[in-house]
Order: structure tokens, then C-alpha cells, then sequence
């Protein structure tokens, strides 16, 4: 299959130097070596996605700015809210191999059964709805989510920074496909894309390290191809805080109106990615000539601030 990679944001506010690196860092992985590199927006929990269009429109504007393009543009298919059919023929391929279960198990007896949770922030489900649908006693509410029933099966890959990463399935437990309210979840969503857009190169923060394993099962047990995975450092800031949208983290559009050019960014993020020895000034094109994955840090890294410019 021809190297393909992608982004894949979520539209909730605008594009900041976390978000920035890791598309970067996606970017010229693929770039370098002649591949393609795709957009997918995840926008399933549009409830939650206020002003979507702007903020989709906005991420672009980032991203051109910066210099990071994208083979084919963007696509209405593109929308993860758009391919409710794909994730619903999933599920039924899983049903019908006896996987998928019901589970009307509210977030707080959930967090009440499994306290305190895994150290990586996850929550373990003990299987309780799993044991009613065994029993054919369901209780008597509605709608239910759906879980899918894994194995005791450990399952180990080879990131291309982390080195090999390996967890038993049952550590985190039978996990979600479609919430209560219809939505599909991550887990599933993310793996059937990136199998059926051709991603053989997923690059993305380690904090969803610890997610790879379920779905390397959950696309094998669809018949579907496991790509190679890249979990990168996460962006901190001077005091250790990882960097997010929530807390108002410098965005790409700040450091625009402070007149910071694109190469100004690229060496700060260049810089955090191994790829120079100081956050000096380099255009895109310096970079795909030298680009090295093996130079990626593989503990978080912590950035400063763009000074404006006069």
C-alpha cells in the first residue's frame, strides 16, 4: 500500500502548539518519503462542537499558514459525522461474531465500581452488563450503550518511537463502540477510518499509547489492515502543564497577529522535535530535506513562548 498519513483534529477550538506539532510531525514523516497525507475532521459529538464550520475553517487557515497541505482537500466524506454507516456495519460484523453486548451501566456506577482507575486516567469495566447479557436478565432501561466482549489476549506492536508497547486486553476492560445516546465512540471510529482511507502510518500523542492495543484487536478481528503507529511527545509548557485549548494555550492565530512568521513556529516546533539544535527560524522545505523520525524525543518536551515580532 502507498504510505499514506493523516491529521485527524477535533474541531473544539482553535489549533494551538500541541496540535501544531503533531501535525507536523505527521507531515513530514509521510512527506519525506514521497507519501500521501490525509484530513479527517472528528466531529462525532457535534452536541459538544459549537460553531464547528468556523472552527473547521479556522484549522485550515492554520494549518496552510504553516505550510502543512493535504492530498485530495477535504471531502464531506471526511467528516467522522458523516460516516454513521461505516461505524453501524462495524458493529453488526462484531454482533453477529457474538461481541457486542448491551450495557446500561450509568458513568458514575461505573466510576464507583472501578475506583480508583488506571493510572493513565482510563476506567477498567468489570463486566457487569456483560454477566446480565449472559444471564438474559437485562435491567429494565433504555436506551443501552454497546460494549464489545475482549479476550485475555495480550497484544504487543512496535511503536516507532516508543519501542514495543504490549497490555493484556482486560486491563481497561470490555470497552464502548456506541454510546447510550447513538454516538459512536473513539476507539472503533478512529480504527475503522484510518483502515478504510488507506492510513498505513498513524502518528499521534503518546497519551493514546495505551489506547493502540484495543485497536489493533478490534481491526483484526474486522478483517481490516493495522497500520504502523508513532506515538510522539506531548507539549508542555515551561511549568510542566501540558498545553491544551482549554486553558488558552498560545494558538497559531495569536502568534500570527503577533506577526510571527510560519518559519518562526516551524523552528520552535522543529526544535521540540529533535529535528534542530535551537528554535531558530526554518522554512518547510529545510525540513522534509533532513527530517529524521529517530531524532523525536520520546519524553514530553517543554516550550516556550514566541516573542512578537516588530
Amino acid at each position: 500500500m502507498e504510505l499514506t498519513g493523516r491529521f485527524a483534529p477535533t474541531p473544539s477550538g482553535y489549533l494551538h502548539l500541541g496540535n501544531a506539532f503533531c501535525a507536523l510531525v505527521a507531515f513530514l514523516s509521510v512527506k519525506s518519503r514521497g507519501g500521501r497525507f490525509l484530513l479527517r475532521v472528528e466531529d462525532l459529538d457535534r452536541v459538544r462542537l459549537p460553531d464547528m464550520p468556523e472552527r473547521t475553517a479556522a484549522l485550515l487557515c492554520d494549518l496552510a499558514w504553516l505550510g502543512i497541505t493535504f492530498d485530495g482537500g477535504l471531502d464531506p466524506s471526511d467528516y467522522q459525522s458523516a460516516r454513521g454507516d461505516v461505524y453501524a456495519a462495524a458493529i453488526e460484523k462484531l454482533r453477529s461474531r457474538g461481541l457486542v453486548y448491551p450495557c446500561w451501566c450509568s458513568r458514575a456506577e461505573l466510576h464507583a465500581a472501578t475506583a480508583p482507575h488506571l493510572s493513565d486516567g482510563r476506567y477498567a469495566y468489570s463486566g457487569t452488563c456483560y454477566k446480565r447479557f449472559l444471564r438474559g436478565d437485562p435491567p429494565d432501561k433504555k436506551p443501552p450503550a454497546l460494549r464489545v466482549h475482549v479476550p485475555d489476549e495480550t497484544v504487543g506492536f512496535d511503536d516507532l518511537i516508543a519501542g514495543h508497547y504490549e497490555e493484556n486486553l482486560t486491563l481497561g476492560g470490555d470497552f464502548i463502540v456506541r454510546r447510550s445516546d447513538g454516538v459512536f465512540a473513539y476507539q472503533l471510529a478512529v480504527a475503522v477510518d484510518d483502515a478504510l482511507t488507506g492510513v498505513t502510518e498513524v502518528v499521534r500523542g503518546r497519551d493514546l499509547l495505551s489506547s493502540t492495543p484495543a485497536q489493533i484487536w478490534l481491526l483484526r478481528e474486522l478483517g481490516l489492515p493495522v497500520p504502523q503507529y508513532a506515538h510522539i511527545p506531548l507539549l508542555t509548557a515551561p511549568d510542566g502543564r501540558r498545553l491544551s485549548k482549554r486553558d488558552g494555550d498560545d494558538s497559531l492565530a495569536s502568534y500570527r497577529e503577533r506577526g510571527c512568521r510560519p518559519e518562526d513556529v516551524l523552528g520552535l516546533l522543529a526544535a521540540a522535535a529533535g529535528q534542530t539544535d535551537r528554535a531558530e527560524p526554518v522554512s518547510m522545505a529545510e525540513l522534509l530535506a533532513c527530517f529524521d523520525i529517530t531524532k523525536i524525543p520520546k519524553t514530553d518536551v517543554a516550550v516556550g513562548t514566541l516573542p512578537p515580532r516588530i
